[in-house]
């Protein structure tokens, strides 16, 4: 732990981080020259790069929910990305392994990541969403052509991370990143610091020194770890980062869940913002742990959660002539029927 605590030496990577971290640990052989092997792919494999083509990486720990409720959660939860994976000629991933015992849970998907990035030299961009973030505008499509100048995309606002420097100024549930060579320098400059144990409690020291709103005594997290980097080298991260806000790429659930019947009655699917929100995360939920955030309760988060996938799920059966006459029951009712009621 650095006995200096003036932003200048916390924010100098080399000087607060560089020295806690265990050099032994990588995610695997250091790759140079990525954009060139994928080059020599599409030649060999005689096929043109496609720049919309998206794989989405999803999934869960390995062993069954503590939760009572929470395999069933994941269950629909997943039948919801499945529905907007089919209707956008989107792969899925859904990943139940341990990729790293070095790394605690929430940095677990930078190996599964840097593992897809190899074996699909083909796929330009990678999709991760957390397993409790649902889909509630089917319609809405990533713009991607906004992001043809950048390869990591995520849901963030630049005053607070850049002005207030401030932990809670993205979040890391949902983010696109592209297969390049930039994102493999990312991730073997980002993942040491999620390193388990000694290593993991230090940085976290120097993270809450750094970053504004971030709890005390918690470990190194891949959240504060990325916004970090982002202060600690703009030009050589935040440069590439674009911060979405136009749309909901990640809709914080308690803004969003009281509205859907207005949507309904004012809008229609295909906006992705506040007429009609693209995803709905239930951050602090944790539906399979049961560790809920103290703030919630079980039983709202659940109730919630069941609205937000009856909302999604009618832009599907609509398609097949059925609709929930409510967003509080499983029941389906012909749609001719419920032409007063939420859609």
């Amino acid at each position: 732990m650095p006995e200096r605590t003036d932003l200048e030496f916390l924010l100098n990577k080399s000087l607060a981080i560089d020295p806690l971290l265990n050099t032994s640990f990588a995610l695997g052989p250091r790759i140079t020259d990525w954009d060139e092997q994928r080059s020599r792919w599409f030649a060999d494999h005689n096929q043109d790069r496609d720049p919309s083509k998206l794989l989405l990486v999803t999934g869960s720990q390995p062993h069954p929910c503590l939760n009572t409720l929470g395999d069933y959660m994941l269950l629909r939860s997943t039948k919801n990305k499945i529905d907007y994976c089919r209707l956008h000629g989107i792969e899925l991933f859904y990943n139940a392994a341990t990729f790293s015992s070095d790394l605690p849970s929430w940095w677990v998907k930078l190996p599964l990541l840097r593992s897809w990035m190899i074996a699909r030299p083909d796929v330009e961009w990678f999709w991760w969403m957390d397993s409790d973030a649902v889909f509630t505008d089917m319609a809405f499509s990533i713009p991607l052509d906004r992001y043809k100048d950048h390869n990591f995309v995520l849901h963030g606002w630049d005053h607070l991370i850049y002005g207030e420097r401030k932990w809670t100024g993205l979040n890391m549930g949902i983010f696109l990143v592209r297969n390049c060579q930039w994102t493999m320098d990312l991730l073997d400059t980002w993942a040491p610091m999620g390193f388990r144990g000694i290593v993991a409690d230090r940085i976290g020291k120097v993270l809450t020194l750094a970053l504004s709103g971030r709890p005390e005594d918690f470990e190194s997290d891949d959240q504060g770890a990325f916004i970090y980097l982002l202060n600690a080298d703009r030009a050589a991260w935040g440069s590439r980062v674009y911060l979405e806000n136009a749309y909901y790429l990640n809709g914080y659930w308690k803004d969003l869940v009281e509205r859907y019947e207005e949507f309904a009655k004012n809008s229609h699917p295909g906006f992705g913002d506040d007429r009609w929100p693209f995803v709905t995360h239930f951050t602090g939920c944790q539906i399979c742990s049961g560790k809920i955030n103290n703030v919630y309760t079980p039983e709202e988060c659940r109730r919630q959660m069941d609205r937000a996938l009856f909302f999604a799920d009618n832009q599907i059966l609509q398609g097949i002539g059925y609709v929930h006459p409510s967003l509080a029951t499983h029941e389906i009712v012909a749609a001719a029927k419920s032409s007063d009621e939420q859609t």
